[in-house]
């Protein structure tokens, strides 16, 4: 069997891996179009930002080490240009003589990756305007960054997504003046705004400048620098410009072969990850594949499914199509300075966008107990289904141990589990690491009260709404102590402290609707069951209580 593999790193370098692993006779060739076949794709951040001071250590695999381990014959330089199917064969270009080749194959693989998007905006390919998706990106940027000429001092970010704020915090490192521009609302726009809210006001105490709902109307060359002006008719200069708008798929090649591609961009695959040529399979970040929620295809641009993928694909070829691959919800999470955040399953305008109806609950929970020192605060919000309790999506923001508390609840939801299991975890327990209840149990049992209507909570916009509304009547009760209260609490509230509530029953209108809030909802929750069971029948207690409408109502 000859098995032909176009395109190397996660994608392609792991078929050629598994299947020499899986068929020592098989040939195997691997064509790249650039120079590496093996490296660390997520840490080029933190190389430009000096975290990793070694270029070396980027490199997992040379293609030389690579070649000699696997018996695989690395070609790289290697630019396919045609794909014909039905003669199974492929036709390439040796960049480094010009030369035409055609090789035959029994399977082929297509792990051609994605590149990033490159709006038609007047002036974006100017000289201090750059990409980071591949080493030759990352050489070009730490070149530029760490000029013994003239060390640029000012860097503007185009796009706040995960790879945005890597770099902003890595350009930061570098003694940098960052500035962040991003055209939705608020950074971070694939997660909600009750977690983005946090990471946006971290990243004012950190120095970094936020121009949001704003996007860039043209580039203009301004001496060494690029002046930015922007779509409300602000403009900035800077030193370095990094695009980080997103990626898109490369499907021409698929194209041009005939292979179907998706409303999504990506090349369709069924379970097998076949495409619609049955000889021909495709990973990575050029697929398209159902979510495993809402059965719509999708895509996904992280290193974690494409390496699954790729494994699953290199059985199939060896062992004739046996496994499936079950798509991803797509797991993802970042350092953001001192904050951790991260998300999976579908957010809430996803869920919306779905048609799929949602509950959601908002936790904030110590990260290990506070009697011992370096407790700090985990954001969790979780939306789930009104009856059965499936869990659909999860967001977190906090410091350490964050990531373990994402990594247990994406396990439920790939697992098509519910708020029920997040009760059931059975978690390590010992102060230094988590608390008798932690963080996972809070969540799943904040839910459960939810479902099982032992209180009905009310979002903080939903609040907001409200007391701008002139002519809704309820009453608005802050149960914090008095000293709480004073230091900071929502406008037109009473304050009645929980340990003394049911002094104030009889000051409490029955006909009116009452809403409460505390700190982060738990002591609400106590006073919504107190007053829940003395005849009052209409009470609401604010999801997340005055943490969530701080942050998110802040100017």
């Amino acid at each position: 069997m000859k098995c032909i593999i176009i395109g190397g790193v996660a994608g392609g370098a792991t078929v050629a891996a598994r299947l020499r692993r899986m068929d020592e006779s098989a040939t195997i060739i691997l064509l790249e179009r650039g120079s590496h076949i093996s490296y660390a794709n997520c840490g080029l951040p933190y190389y430009i930002g000096n975290t990793i001071t070694d270029r070396n250590d980027l490199f997992l695999q040379t293609p030389t080490s690579f070649g000699n381990r696997f018996d695989v014959d690395v070609r790289i330089h290697a630019n396919v240009t045609a794909i014909d199917p039905e003669n199974k064969c492929v036709i390439y270009t040796e960049l480094d003589t010009g030369k035409e080749f055609k090789e035959s194959y029994d399977k082929l693989v297509l792990s051609p990756g994605a590149e990033p998007i490159k709006p038609p905006i007047s002036g974006i390919h100017l000289p201090n305007i750059f990409t980071l998706r591949d080493i030759p990106d990352t050489d070009a940027i730490h070149a530029h960054l760490h000029s013994l000429t003239k060390k640029p001092a000012r860097a503007a970010i185009i796009g706040a997504g995960f790879i945005g704020l890597e770099m902003a915090e890595n350009l930061h490192h570098l003694g940098m003046d960052v500035t962040i521009i991003e055209k939705a609302d608020y950074v971070l726009p694939i997660a909600d705004w009750e977690i983005s809210a946090f990471v946006e006001t971290h990243l004012k105490e950190k120095n970094i400048h936020l121009y949001t709902h704003n996007g860039v109307a043209e580039f203009k060359e301004v001496g060494e620098q690029t002046e930015i002006i922007l779509e409300n008719g602000e403009s900035l200069l800077s030193d370095f410009v990094l695009l980080s708008i997103g990626i898109r798929a490369r499907t021409e090649l698929a194209k041009n072969a005939g292979l179907a591609v998706g409303a999504r961009g990506g090349i369709i695959v069924n379970e097998y990850m076949q495409t619609t040529i049955p000889d021909i399979y495709a990973v990575g970040d050029a697929i398209e594949f159902p979510h495993p929620i809402t059965q719509q295809s999708t895509t996904c641009f992280l290193a974690g499914p494409t390496n699954k993928q790729a494994r699953i694909c290199a059985n199939n070829i060896a062992t004739g199509n046996t496994q499936s691959y079950h798509g991803t919800i797509a797991t993802a999470i970042a350092k953001v300075f001192d904050l951790t955040v991260g998300m999976c399953g579908l957010s809430a305008a996803e869920l919306r966008k779905n048609n799929i109806p949602f509950l959601t609950s908002i936790t904030h929970t110590a990260s290990h107990a506070t009697y011992y020192p370096g407790s700090f605060p985990i954001t969790i919000k979780i939306h789930f289904a009104p009856q059965t309790g499936k869990l659909l999506g999860v967001q977190v923001v906090g410091k350490e141990g964050t990531d373990k508390r994402l990594d247990v609840m994406a396990q439920v939801i790939a697992h098509q589990g519910t708020i029920y299991d997040l009760t059931d975890f059975d978690h390590a327990y010992a102060p230094p690491y988590s608390s008798a209840k932690d963080a996972v149990t809070i969540a799943g049992y904040v839910a459960e009260n939810i479902i099982n209507q032992q209180v009905r909570t009310i979002q903080w916009n939903e609040l907001q709404n409200w007391l701008q509304e002139k002519n809704r009547d309820f009453l608005l009760i802050d149960v914090r102590s008095f000293l709480e209260n004073k230091a900071g609490n929502i406008e037109g509230s009473v304050n009645y402290p929980l340990d003394e509530l049911r002094e104030y029953l009889d000051d409490i209108p029955t006909d009116k609707t009452i809403v409460i809030y505390c700190a982060i909802g738990l002591r609400g929750y106590i006073a919504s069951r107190i007053l829940l069971q003395s005849g009052f029948k209409n009470v609401l207690n604010l999801a997340g209580g005055y943490r969530t409408y701080q942050i998110c109502t802040q100017k």
